[in-house]
């Protein structure tokens, strides 16, 4: 490992307007961070990438880095791009244990955060690391979101939300799991007990539903659901997985790792949405891939198909009149994820877009004053550094709030 990354970053050419900077949506500090890690200044760039992405030790590992950083490397164009992930995951890892913690004095107005997932995680941090006192709530029994629930353990051992948890508590952030908001407590009783803004980053985990027949039977599962708990499933040993995003992916992996021996991804276009290095790893794993499969329903069989026609240009101009009846034990249905709305119908003032994500406007604010939201509640299932991106603007606008809050009340 250290004579790859030594060898990675020896081959950067520091490039005077880098582009992979640019091909990274919180824009790390790339060139930098890679003459710092050259120079044996590892705590400095570990500093440095914490301090623009507090997920940055997550990111390295599950950024799809062929569209972002790697695949905006200028070398890329006539070689193999520098592959400045494998990079900041060893120092990203290393910092992770040995960045010193400092608290600034603690402020008054106090932060709740409502999903510890990669939006919640940033905001409580990047509000602690300014002095707020932050309480975030998780509806479930570890922190993490997405990250404990939804990425396989072979991809993100959880022992990093650990870790992320213990620096995060250093820094005088309270967790409350297993607590609802939106249930048990509403969004006004926070108000009530003095949490002078509130940060909305509950994800987007509701599977989405194909509106087929046959998606309540007892072989059929919803990729997510299958994800956050796999060895309470037993599949099969056939498995069909509907779509080919990188949950879908995560979820035939997944079924390979646990007993099935046979498992394809289908797809009604020829296009696929994942990252071609994962597709790679998934057929290397033994999964096979359709395309041109319409699904119909879902029966005791399995999935029933309709089998498109494609021209030239692979564009789908009809379907065959005999459906395809496809023997599986279980189908894993994988066509993204919507967010919940209970904590919308259970606040007064909470208002959702068109799209049925939660409406903000240019600061990050909802319907409802004070309370903010970033991540995939806002903008549809996304990536996770998508998520970081969003949820530090959020973070600077309930900054710029609170104060402004805090200098109104002092004038009075």
């Amino acid at each position: 490992m250290a004579i790859h990354i030594v060898a990675e970053a020896n081959r950067c050419l520091n490039c005077k307007k880098p582009l992979c900077q640019q091909g990274c949506p919180v824009h790390t500090p790339i060139p930098t961070v890679i003459q710092l890690f050259k120079e044996n200044r590892l705590v400095e760039a570990g500093e440095m990438l914490f301090e623009n992405n507090p997920l940055s030790a997550v990111c390295a590992i599950v950024c799809n880095h062929e569209k972002q950083c790697a695949g905006s490397c200028i070398r890329g164009r006539k070689d193999s791009p520098v592959h400045f992930s494998s990079i900041e995951q060893y120092i990203s890892d290393m910092y992770l244990d040995r960045m010193t913690v400092t608290k600034p004095p603690r402020k008054k107005q106090r932060v709740a955060v409502i999903g510890s997932g990669p939006a919640g995680m940033t905001v409580a941090i990047e509000l602690a690391r300014r002095g707020y006192p932050v309480t975030v709530f998780e509806w479930k029994g570890k922190i993490g979101g997405l990250l404990q629930y939804g990425i396989p353990e072979y991809r993100l051992p959880k022992t990093f939300l650990d870790r992320y948890q213990a620096r995060m508590e250093e820094m005088g952030i309270t967790f409350r799991t297993n607590t609802t908001i939106g249930s048990v407590l509403m969004i006004h009783e926070l108000m009530r007990d003095g949490y002078a803004s509130i940060f909305i980053g509950t994800g987007a985990e509701k599977p989405r539903t194909l509106g087929i027949r046959g998606e309540s039977l007892g072989n059929v599962l919803f990729g997510m659901n299958y994800l956050a708990n796999p060895r309470g499933h037993k599949l099969g040993d056939t498995v069909a997985v509907i779509g080919m995003g990188n949950a879908a992916i995560d979820a035939a992996r997944t079924a390979l790792r646990n007993g099935s021996r046979h498992v394809t991804l289908y797809a009604r276009s020829k296009h696929v949405t994942a990252s071609s290095s994962e597709v790679a790893y998934a057929e290397l794993d033994g999964a096979e891939f359709m395309f041109g499969m319409q699904i119909l329903e879902i029966n005791d069989e399995g999935p029933l198909f309709s089998k498109a026609i494609f021209d030239e240009e692979d564009n789908i101009i009809g379907y065959e009149e005999e459906p395809v009846q496809v023997h599986a034990d279980s189908t894993v249905i994988c066509v993204s994820q919507v967010p919940r709305t209970k904590l919308v119908r259970t606040t007064v003032g909470l208002d959702l877009d068109e799209r049925g994500t939660l409406a903000v406007d240019e600061n990050y604010m909802t319907t409802k004053p004070g309370v903010f939201a970033a991540g995939d509640v806002v903008t549809g299932a996304k990536t996770v550094v998508h998520a970081v991106d969003g949820a530090k603007k959020a973070a600077a606008a309930m900054i710029r709030y609170l104060e402004q809050r805090d200098a109104a009340e002092n004038a009075e």
